[in-house]
């Protein structure tokens, strides 16, 4: 089974790397690290991952994961994630995003009338794309399952892994990385934020 985990400048690691680690370990897997390019591409943080193809040279995957991250307004101006995410979710059995990797699903029409979740700040962004914003950490819709901010990444790979192979398996690999959540301190995710949380957190979006 062909994973494929898209890669563009400042985007965020944890988007990207918990959805890894808790697919790339399924035996089934195969993992690629897509770009536009075979250059490093550096993260919002300024983590550096090494594609292992590009997009001229994969079209088709069985999974794709598209994260989230900083770059997302300057990767929807670009436009290449979103023609080759409309080029391969067609054939693929699941696509799939996290916070606001929505808005390239969007982009490419993935998301037109369908439901679909990203980071609280984004969500108007995400509406004016033609999705039906939903505040859930993870929605499945046909063949679309969309992740609220960043680490709800995980969420969203422990559901694929049990649409993919099973409730068992998806409970073993979330024993396995003991995932069980327990914050050090209570912050409740915004359902309607306050206007000027939502400017300045569009601002670290937009890397200001």
């Amino acid at each position: 089974m062909d994973v494929a985990f898209v890669l563009y400048p400042r985007m965020t690691a944890l988007d990207l790397v918990g959805p890894y680690e808790v697919l790339a370990h399924q035996p089934e897997v195969t993992a690629h690290f897509v770009a536009a390019s075979p250059d490093p591409v550096t993260t919002d943080a300024g983590l550096a991952v090494v594609p292992t193809t590009t997009f001229a040279e994969l079209d088709r995957a069985d999974v794709i994961v598209v994260p989230g991250g900083g770059g997302w307004a300057e990767a929807l101006a670009d436009g290449v994630v979103a023609a080759w995410l409309r080029a391969v979710h067609p054939t693929a059995t699941w696509t799939t995003s996290v916070c606001s990797g929505s808005t390239l699903l969007a982009q490419a029409g993935i998301l037109a009338g369908r439901p679909a979740t990203t980071h609280w700040a984004l969500r108007d962004e995400l509406a004016a794309l033609g999705a039906v914003v939903r505040t859930d950490r993870v929605v499945v819709d046909g063949t679309v399952v969309t992740g609220a901010g960043v680490s709800a990444g995980i969420d969203l790979a422990l559901t694929l892994v049990g649409l993919l192979w099973g409730d068992e398996r998806a409970r073993f690999t979330q024993l396995f990385i003991e995932y069980d959540p327990e914050p050090p301190h209570e912050v409740e995710v915004p359902g309607e934020p306050a206007a000027d949380l939502v400017a300045f957190a569009r601002g670290v979006f937009a890397g200001r």
